[in-house]
């Protein structure tokens, strides 16, 4: 066994070199063959929501800032969104429970723009509907999808259609739903489709058109540096980067030690369950959430309470966990700048290029 020589390896690439020539490369590299320890940062909150204001919420499923410092706080199972002043001293309901248009019933996913504008996506009487709202409250548009949702994802109760993947970009909302033959929908404020980005996986399920179907489905994001990244929610966990004009710049396979029990295991059948669109599969989760960096690093947190850090070029930078009152599993990151980001459950703030602890 040739023993690891740490003072040589600024004078491989020379001695590589010279290794070739003469026939001794094998033994060279063995060199720096040992694995270098794996490095996990524990982030710990830095700040957030006090006890007395998290307290009212049942379910804080989104946590957001506006460019003013009010706080947004999503809060799905009271059907509610809530303003917080940007000292943290109160709350206030914005939005309450209601099937009319101006109210929220079984709401799904929330996302803001820094003005302050807002979107929430519900499905009274399970038909998909999309809301916009001012700072205050006060609706100012949106519309209705055709059809009824169709549930592609399930996280517990919660049950995950097309609009539950909704992302705002202040002027046009991205929408995941491969029933299109797409990954990304691009509509207009006023509910008109704009564009499609993206082509389907495929998924080896193609015989059975609801499975195919949820196993393209993910989360569509918006890079601050240009373009797009869509994550695939379910199955074997992949990533892809699209420029401005929605063309494919690359695809990534996520990989790593956290998550090789979770490829492992991955289902080869899938139970099955009775819905209005018929029998359709059950299938849960391997991406719980995602977000994009101002720098436009991406940011995959999955069912395991790991976070996994993607540079723009694809390479896996960093393996996070975020820690509160105890170890988080995310449900949503929101980037409030490049040194605070915000994150539920908890409502927590994290400086995110603090170094952690490993």
């Amino acid at each position: 066994m040739i023993p690891r020589v740490t003072w040589l390896r600024p004078f491989l690439p020379r001695v590589a070199v010279l290794a070739c020539l003469f026939g001794l490369w094998p033994a060279v590299a063995g060199l720096d063959a040992a694995p270098r320890a794996r490095r996990v940062e524990v982030l710990a909150s830095v700040g957030g929501l006090p006890p007395h204001i998290v307290g009212l919420f049942r379910d804080a499923a989104g946590f957001q800032q506006t460019a003013d410092g009010q706080y947004f706080v999503f809060d799905r199972r009271s059907h509610a969104v809530y303003g917080v002043d940007a000292a943290m001293t109160g709350a206030w309901k914005i939005v309450d429970i209601g099937q009319e248009q101006g109210r929220l019933i079984d709401p799904t996913a929330f996302d803001s723009e820094s003005r302050g504008t807002f979107v929430v996506a519900d499905a009274p009487g399970r038909a998909e509907r999309v809301q916009l709202f001012e700072k205050g409250g006060r609706p100012f548009g949106g519309f209705n999808l055709p059809g009824r949702a169709t549930a592609r994802i399930t996280l517990g109760s919660l049950v995950l259609s097309g609009i539950g993947s909704l992302q705002y970009t202040g002027r046009s909302l991205l929408m995941s739903q491969p029933e299109t033959g797409a990954l990304i929908t691009e509509y207009g404020l006023g509910g008109t489709p704009v564009r499609s980005i993206g082509v389907l996986r495929p998924s080896g399920q193609e015989h059975d058109r609801a499975l195919h179907l949820a196993l393209n489905a993910g989360l569509p994001l918006v890079n601050p540096q240009g373009g797009f990244y869509f994550v695939f929610q379910a199955g074997v966990p992949v990533f892809r980067k699209y420029d401005a004009a929605g063309t494919l710049v690359f695809e990534r396979h996520i990989e790593g030690i956290e998550l090789d029990p979770v490829v492992r295991q991955l289902p080869t059948a899938w139970p099955r369950r009775q819905s209005d669109g018929g029998d359709v599969p059950l299938v849960a989760p391997t991406v719980r959430t995602a977000a994009v960096a101002p720098d436009g690093h991406l940011w995959i947190s999955f069912m395991v309470p790991y976070t996994y850090v993607y540079d723009g070029d694809g390479e896996k930078t960093r393996v996070v966990q975020f820690k509160g009152a105890g170890l988080l599993q995310p449900s949503s990151l929101f980037f409030a700048g490049s040194t605070r980001l915000l994150v539920t459950p908890g409502c927590y703030e994290f400086n995110p290029s603090r170094a952690g602890r490993s």
